[in-house]
């Protein structure tokens, strides 16, 4: 398998020629890549496709990398961030790691210590596998994708999938529509119906195969527990 085992990376650059050669080069080594030009897209877009890495340039258009680094902290994005910059100051190196920056690159580089110092980062800062998620007599493999209850495979779409996943995270746990919109979706102000609508779903999916265990909480949102327990 190549490098990048696909693992997601956001390039944020706001020089189009620089952008696209980062892009293809990551690509090339089996990363798959978000590009975004300004600040405004870098959040959306991490949001959008939580990456395992942004490459993130200081300079932007509408505001600094490091503003885009303050303001993803503030969402509760851990996503490890490496700088790049033309600036060569020590106070702009000591504000980026400040921020939780985990490496800085200075412009210009070559394309493969770009890739060496990715790869690098990424590989220190992976979660360990997950492992299997469960609730009663359901189970979430997430190495395999697979889903069982009551030992039946459950046929879910991608949309369930993660919704399933997000919900059984936080067993026994109320998560309100705005959480669970942002975990699953990328935004936490979508509309709820659709939200209401992939619940009835999944629950319909898993009720097939034994009481229910996805429960509302009338004008809150969500929770997935064990039947017969109390939920908060």
């Amino acid at each position: 398998m190549q490098e990048g085992e696909g693992r997601r990376v956001l390039v944020v650059d706001d020089e189009p020629s620089l952008l696209d050669v980062l892009a293809t080069s990551l690509r090339f080594l089996g990363y798959q890549v978000a590009e975004a030009a300004d600040g405004r897209e870098a959040l959306a877009a991490a949001s959008r496709t939580r990456p395992d890495l942004i490459l993130l340039d200081v300079m932007l258009p509408d505001m600094d990398g490091f503003t885009v680094a303050r303001r993803l902290r503030e969402r509760g994005h851990g996503v490890p961030v490496v700088f790049l910059t033309a600036r060569e100051s020590g106070q702009d190196v000591l504000t980026g790691f400040a921020l939780g920056a985990d490496d800085y690159i200075t412009k210009p580089f070559r394309l493969e210590e770009v890739a060496a110092r990715v790869h690098a980062v990424i590989r220190r800062t992976a979660p360990p596998a997950e492992q299997v998620l469960r609730c009663a007599d359901l189970e979430l493999r997430p190495d395999t994708v697979e889903v069982r209850r009551a030992g039946q495979a459950v046929d879910l779409s991608p949309t369930e999938y993660r919704l399933l996943h997000c919900l059984l995270r936080h067993a026994g746990r109320t998560l309100s529509k705005e959480q669970l919109m942002d975990q699953v979706w990328g935004y936490g102000e979508g509309d709820p119906a659709v939200l209401k609508t992939y619940v009835s779903y999944l629950r319909r999916k898993l009720d097939a195969h034994g009481p229910p265990l996805i429960h509302t909480r009338r004008g809150i949102g969500y929770l997935l527990r064990e039947p017969g327990a109390d939920g908060s």
